[in-house]
């Protein structure tokens, strides 16, 4: 399960108002990058055949199988305070990150 604070998923809502897709979807997923040798990203997109679809706090997340696999047990928060990152997953799975926070293996 990847689940979204409250923050993040109000962030989301109102990322996905500006949208003129409505369909469109969080989509989450892990690629190979970054620092650390695997990166997240976020979009907003249509669902895929193999996509899971994870609904946390009334968002509803697009995951492919091999990224669900790398989130599983994530919380998606987001920071707008002075100092603020953005989005920000706490992945238990992570054995390291980078600094950026936007990199792990």
């Amino acid at each position: 399960m990847v689940s979204l604070t409250a923050r993040a998923a109000d962030r989301v809502r109102s990322m996905h108002a500006e949208l003129d897709r409505p369909a469109q979807r969080l989509r989450v997923f892990v690629e190979s990058g970054g620092c650390s040798g695997f990166q997240y990203g976020m979009s907003f997109d249509e669902s895929k055949p193999d996509d899971a679809v994870i609904e946390s706090e009334g968002v509803a997340m697009l995951l492919d199988p091999a990224s669900l696999a790398y989130l599983s047990g994530s919380q998606i928060d987001f920071d707008d305070g002075l100092h603020g990152k953005g989005f920000e997953i706490k992945n238990p799975n992570a054995q390291s990150t980078c600094g950026c926070g936007k990199s792990f293996n």
